[in-house]
């Protein structure tokens, strides 16, 4: 395919005008592919609601949970809502231009082409390259937005001037340097890749506004586009994770007392109860505090002092497992994340009650081993044993 065989279309997503122009170009053009900003997990959905085709509408929580994978889910279910939300305000539905390019492609019988990365890949490596600080950064900003509203217009069309999106583009790169990298850069080597490995001669690619001119670099460069495997990866950065290694001694550092106390021959039986009994407390009402069950509260306190034992397992899981059996989760929960108004409705969400007594647990756990636990058992513990050792 030569450069001036291909016509790329940046669209804003949420866009009654990117639809007509997305229709049109297609028509007019008649190319051999329409390439478009999908993977194949977006693109069957799509595919699925423009069919009228209902599919199991629950989803495998436990599953998400088991795999230690809330973190993507978490991710994906604010992208989602941002999407939704917007869409909703400029009486849009997300993705309306991409189901706009595969209708025009199939009525003139046109091959497609999804040219986007995996989102779930996408995602993981989002998350294995921002700091914890960028992902505070994120989450605040987005719960800032939801409480204190914003009633500016939103123009959508203005969005799509590259002025605009570069002054959006600098922004999102100060605010986030490492999503930016994952969400544009990468993106836009991924998206050039699949753009040259079509072998036909004409070519329309349907993408979103903000990766068109990164996309035409790499095709006049593409020799500086990465290897899709790389662009693929998803093993954690070879950094040192310096946060992990230090979270993750704090229970080694607690058994080593416990063991060193005991050898010294020092009675550890009320210690070893006051951290049973410390642990359930802040595990039950963290979990009773986010809103759960009392039955998922007991889940969270019990697991407790296993879980902090465990570099992969977290009280939250558990009290959030229970808590899904009586607020099973369904797509349509996402989707009404977009029609939210008020904290009220927030609160009838099952996505957000889910995720809230899986982080309300973790986070009262979090406390006794970082605050209570140290200053009134493992210390003075400590002194005990450091007064013997001397």
């Amino acid at each position: 395919m030569l450069k001036e065989n291909l016509t790329i279309i940046g669209t804003a997503h949420v866009s009654n005008e990117s639809v007509e122009e997305v229709k049109n170009a297609i028509y007019e053009i008649q190319p051999d592919v329409v390439g478009v900003e999908l993977d194949f997990k977006r693109y069957q959905r799509l595919k699925n609601e423009m069919n009228g085709i209902e599919t199991d509408d629950t989803i495998s929580m436990k599953k998400i949970i088991k795999e230690n994978k809330v973190g993507i889910f978490l991710a994906s279910t604010i992208l989602g809502y941002i999407q939704n939300k917007i869409g909703k305000d400029v009486d849009v539905k997300p993705g309306s231009e991409m189901i706009s390019a595969i209708q025009a492609a199939e009525d003139l019988n046109l091959k497609i082409a999804l040219l986007d990365r995996d989102i779930n890949i996408t995602l993981q490596r989002t998350l294995n390259t921002m700091s914890l600080w960028e992902k505070l950064k994120f989450v605040l900003g987005i719960l800032k937005a939801f409480i204190v509203g914003d009633e500016e217009e939103i123009d959508i069309e203005e969005l799509k001037k590259p002025d605009t999106i570069d002054e959006v583009m600098e922004y999102f790169k100060d605010e986030s340097p490492g999503a930016y990298e994952v969400l544009v850069h990468e993106r836009d080597a991924y998206l050039a890749q699949s753009i040259l490995n079509i072998p036909e001669e004409t070519v329309v690619a349907v993408v979103g506004a903000g990766h068109k001119d990164g996309i035409e670099k790499y095709l006049d460069n593409p020799e500086t586009i990465p290897t899709r495997e790389k662009l693929t990866d998803i093993s954690t950065s070879r950094k040192i994770p310096w946060l992990k290694i230090i979270i993750g001694s704090i229970p080694v550092i607690f058994i080593l007392i416990f063991v060193l106390a005991f050898i010294h021959g020092i009675n550890i039986t009320n210690d070893l109860l006051t951290c049973l009994i410390v642990y359930f407390i802040t595990g039950f009402i963290g979990s009773i505090c986010s809103g759960s069950k009392i039955v998922s509260g007991i889940a969270g306190g019990l697991s407790a002092p296993i879980t902090v034992m465990h570099p992969i397992l977290a009280a939250g899981m558990f009290s959030a497992l229970v808590e899904l059996h009586y607020r099973p989760i369904r797509k349509r929960d996402i989707h009404q994340l977009g029609e939210i108004d008020t904290f009220k409705d927030l609160w009838h969400n099952n996505v957000f009650r889910i995720l809230l007594v899986f982080i309300g647990t973790n986070l009262g756990v979090s406390i006794a081993t970082i605050f209570i636990l140290p200053a009134n058992v493992f210390i003075p513990l400590f002194m005990k044993v450091f007064s013997l050792i001397c």
